[in-house]
């Protein structure tokens, strides 16, 4: 195998991308939509809102969680799904700082 390309580059500027990536998806930005209004979902919940399977619904969680943009608490039988918002604030920070420095606005 050969050496992978984020190895080039920071920690700062690989958790970005990660977490870009991670909301990289309109049924991405669409289920943080609906956690932003409900404040917490179980993948059910997403799956009657979205047009979207159950499966896929849960595969956009697992990548979400992953990359740190939403957490997950188990409550019974069900995993309650919520914004993580320490580190979607810190990535919003990031984002905002790198475009600030933009001289095109």
């Amino acid at each position: 195998m050969g050496l992978s390309k984020t190895e080039l580059f920071t920690d700062y500027q690989n958790s970005i991308a990660t977490m870009a990536k991670a909301i990289a998806h309109p049924a991405r930005i669409a289920i943080l939509e609906l956690m932003i209004k409900k404040g917490t979902c179980v993948c059910g919940d997403i799956v009657e809102e979205l047009p979207l399977s159950q499966s896929t619904v849960s595969q956009h969680l697992k990548a979400m969680k992953q990359a740190g943009i939403i957490k997950g608490i188990v409550d019974g039988p069900f995993r309650c799904y919520c914004i993580d918002c320490k580190n979607l604030g810190a990535l919003m920070g990031q984002l905002k700082s790198i475009f600030t420095q933009a001289k095109c606005c």
